[in-house]
């Protein structure tokens, strides 16, 4: 297992991310426990990847980090308060399409600004920026069912980030994604999280989309070796970076017991 601290890519100013902690975590899904004491720290402004099997609980992880499910035992905790639910530091990007349907793209995420409390008379202009920095210029009055899925993935990621959290989980975004477009949105929100530094914590399957966006990766096992493996990715990201023995750690501890057919 390999412990080291991340070489975080920010723009150079002091990270508004939170640190996350979790403190002998057990949680269970469907009134079976997944996730059995569990411990595991988030530095502030990393992307923490977590990655494992199917049914080892990431996902249900990152519930409750988000405040989305309590703990059946232990504590999550962010810069040392326990999470008792949701906050608005704590952001959630998922999978599927969580827009709202009959809101514009301006629309959904002017609502993030709002509920950030940012005063109504900027709104307007702060969405129109993000609908630039995401590459949606000309789609601002579109509805989400007008939208590809690689373009709905980006508004929930500007959205997500919109408001500004300290801390976004990301629940396999990019999963339904064709390969092109997959690299698209890793490059953009690799690109968005530079410019506006904050604490992420992303689940998915993929070994090569973890070694490309985690600053550290946790390989999670069945609920009775919950952390598997925890190493730090080579840096920086760029082509040429030798990430041969980061990805062979992951691959090892993920075919432990078999566990890599599950993938």
């Amino acid at each position: 297992m390999t412990v080291a601290g991340p070489e975080l890519e920010t723009t150079g100013t002091t990270t508004a991310g939170l640190s996350l902690t979790l403190d002998r975590l057990r949680l269970s899904y469907g009134g079976s426990p997944v996730i059995t004491d569990l411990s595991l720290a988030v530095r502030p402004g990393e992307i923490l990847v977590l990655t494992g099997p199917s049914g080892c609980g990431k996902s249900t992880v990152l519930r409750a980090v988000a405040g989305l499910l309590r703990p059946d035992a232990g504590r999550v905790l962010a810069d040392g308060a326990e999470v008792t639910g949701t906050d608005r530091d704590r952001a959630v990007v998922f999978q599927d399409n969580a827009l709202l349907p009959w809101k514009t793209v301006r629309a959904n995420i002017e609502l993030a600004l709002r509920l950030r409390g940012k005063p109504r008379a900027g709104r307007r202009a702060l969405a129109e920026k993000w609908i630039e920095e995401i590459g949606l210029t000309g789609f601002a009055d579109y509805l989400p069912k007008s939208l590809s899925g690689g373009m709905r993935q980006r508004v929930q990621l500007a959205r997500g980030l919109a408001g500004a959290p300290r801390a976004v989980m990301m629940d396999e975004p990019f999963g339904a994604l064709d390969t092109q477009t997959r690299n698209t949105m890793q490059r953009l929100l690799i690109d968005t999280w530079q410019t506006h530094p904050t604490t992420v914590v992303f689940v998915t399957h993929d070994v090569d989309e973890a070694l490309l966006l985690g600053d550290r990766v946790a390989v999670l096992g069945r609920a009775g070796a919950p952390l598997r493996a925890l190493l730090e990715v080579p840096r920086p990201r760029a082509l040429g970076v030798d990430r041969t023995a980061a990805r062979a750690e992951i691959i090892t501890a993920l075919d432990h017991s078999g566990d890599l057919a599950a993938l």
